[in-house]
């Protein structure tokens, strides 16, 4: 059975993400016809595992739903908030119906349940756990240390995989394939992309352990070809980190030649662009 961690959720909310129901869990739960359940808005995972679903499947064919999936009212129907791969599998099995309990939560608890159900399984990678952090800053407004508080994790934890959003998109998909970890991939942030992606293809290849790659990104650093373009790096990492910090996203500070420069926000929607925009204009 998972063990889920208190991370003030509010009361009943925990006994909802475990894997076996609780007699107050399934006193709660009522039979939902599953053409009325819409997925969730809020999902940071991106990928389900077919043979996971698979086996999953033959499961609820063979012993029926055992953990009520969590549902909020939506419209006529209602959004999934946890118990995805369940609802995917009973659909799969041909179920019609499906135990559900409903509760009334915000968009804010919608996101931290779907995080909170996710990673106490390991389902997410870093970069997923990284989006969906990013998104509980720029969205709602939260501060790092929050967003730890709310899903179990150190503010450092929170902070390490926020920056991995600063890798290439190359990168960034070794992550999400489980190719590298967050411990071997942090090393690279602040390298030039040419040398990150090489090392990252190293690492693949001959098997580093993070603390090997540590080694080999502080070599990278230190050669000619990129110690220029690290010197600079290390003047403004500083104020890059502040910055995340402060508006939730990921900031890159580029010095030219010239004195003149470029600062880049990046974010994955709307809705993260409108909360820096808040943010700033608090300011005036």
């Amino acid at each position: 059975m998972a063990v889920v961690k208190n991370r003030g959720l509010g009361r009943g909310l925990n006994a909802l993400l475990g894997d076996t129901p609780t007699p107050e869990v399934m006193r709660q739960s009522s039979q939902i016809q599953i053409s009325k359940i819409k997925p969730n808005s809020y999902q940071p995972r991106t990928n389900f595992s077919a043979d996971e679903l698979a086996s999953l499947t033959d499961s609820i064919k063979r012993d029926g739903v055992l953990m009520p999936v969590l549902l909020r009212p939506m419209g006529d129907g209602y959004e999934l908030i946890a118990g995805e791969r369940r609802w995917r599998a009973s659909q799969a099995a041909g179920l019609t119906e499906i135990p559900a309990v409903v509760r009334h939560v915000s968009d804010l608890q919608a996101l931290e349940l779907a995080i909170v159900e996710n990673e106490q399984r390991d389902d997410l990678t870093a970069i997923e756990s990284a989006a969906a952090y990013q998104r509980l800053i720029g969205e709602f407004g939260c501060t790092q240390q929050q967003v730890a508080e709310k899903v179990g994790v150190s503010r450092v934890q929170v902070s390490n995989l926020i920056r991995l959003l600063q890798l290439s998109e190359i990168i960034q998909a070794m992550i999400e394939m489980r190719q590298l970890s967050m411990g071997q991939a942090r090393p690279l942030v602040g390298l030039p992309t040419d040398t990150a992606e090489r090392l990252a293809r190293l690492c693949i290849e001959h098997c580093w352990s993070a603390r090997q790659m540590e080694q080999e990104a502080r070599k990278a650093a230190k050669a000619p070809s990129v110690a220029k373009e690290k010197v600079v790096d290390a003047d403004v990492m500083a104020l890059q980190e502040e910055l995340t910090r402060k508006l939730g996203l990921p900031v890159q500070i580029i010095c030219k030649k010239n004195g003149a420069g470029e600062m880049r926000i990046g974010y994955t929607q709307a809705a993260e662009l409108d909360g820096v925009l808040r943010k700033l204009r608090e300011n005036q």
